[in-house]
């Protein structure tokens, strides 16, 4: 098929910008007026694990950023993004262009809550997700829909994802979520009763001395009651001054 885009500006609409990930050469078109991904999509990335000839899906997945992410540091044979806005699908899509990815990526336009209609079940060793962190009756809505989408639990809910991962994954396959630590006595119970047994689990801190503002969770399918609490992530050591912790994640 020919490539209808010839130049930077072909794969750019209104408002809308490449960034740099520094990584393998590779761009990602985003929209300021839409949702740009944050730290927290950089540090599911680096938190998950694909292996060699492994195939994962990333649910809710935006500009596209975990997929694109994976594929630069790690040896998955596929990524699969769902997204189930058009636009942010179509703009994932683009980027995946971009940066000649169409064998190794597919963006998909779809609901987390047909996913295992969507996609065969138990087709995917790893399922990743950084799905919206606020309940729809929790925090106040973004005015802007595709922010609130992102944000707020408007199209699907914790155990939409939950559930649907756990049907997507293969048996004992994994499951890697970033959350807010508030909600995590809920994550932990959703995903025992999806037979999604947490297994490690990461906390992040802004600063050395504040309360874990996110959290790194890993599932297995059918996997065994025991869970490992690794050493927490801290992000400043000053003000807007990363710690080394944070550099290395980012240059790895």
């Amino acid at each position: 098929m020919t490539n209808i885009y010839d130049k930077e500006s072909d794969y750019l609409r209104p408002g809308e910008r490449l960034d740099d990930l520094e990584r393998n050469g590779y761009r990602i078109i985003q929209n300021r007026e839409k949702f740009c991904f944050g730290m927290d999509a950089v540090l599911l990335s680096w938190f998950a694990k694909v292996e060699e000839g492994e195939v994962a899906i990333d649910l809710g997945t935006g500009t596209g950023i975990i997929p694109i992410l994976l594929k630069a540091r790690t040896k998955g044979e596929h990524f699969t993004g769902l997204e189930i806005q058009e636009d942010m699908a179509e703009m994932a899509g683009r980027s995946v262009k971009y940066n000649n990815l169409e064998n190794d990526i597919e963006i998909v336009t779809g609901d987390i809550k047909e996913a295992s209609h969507i996609f065969r079940k138990a087709s995917f060793d790893v399922v990743t997700s950084n799905p919206p962190y606020m309940n729809d009756t929790h925090g106040l809505k973004n005015p802007d829909e595709a922010k609130a989408i992102s944000r707020h639990e408007v199209l699907c809910t914790l155990e939409d994802v939950i559930e649907n991962a756990t049907k997507l994954l293969k048996p004992m396959g994994r499951f890697y979520m970033i959350h807010r630590p508030h909600r995590l006595v809920e994550i932990i119970e959703v995903m025992k009763n999806k037979n999604l047994m947490p297994k490690r689990m990461r906390f992040v801190h802004p600063y050395a001395d504040k309360d874990a503002n996110m959290v790194l969770i890993e599932g297995i399918r059918g996997g065994k009651p025991m869970m490992k609490l690794e050493a927490p992530i801290i992000v400043y050591k000053g003000v807007n001054e990363y710690t080394d912790q944070i550099k290395k994640i980012y240059q790895e």
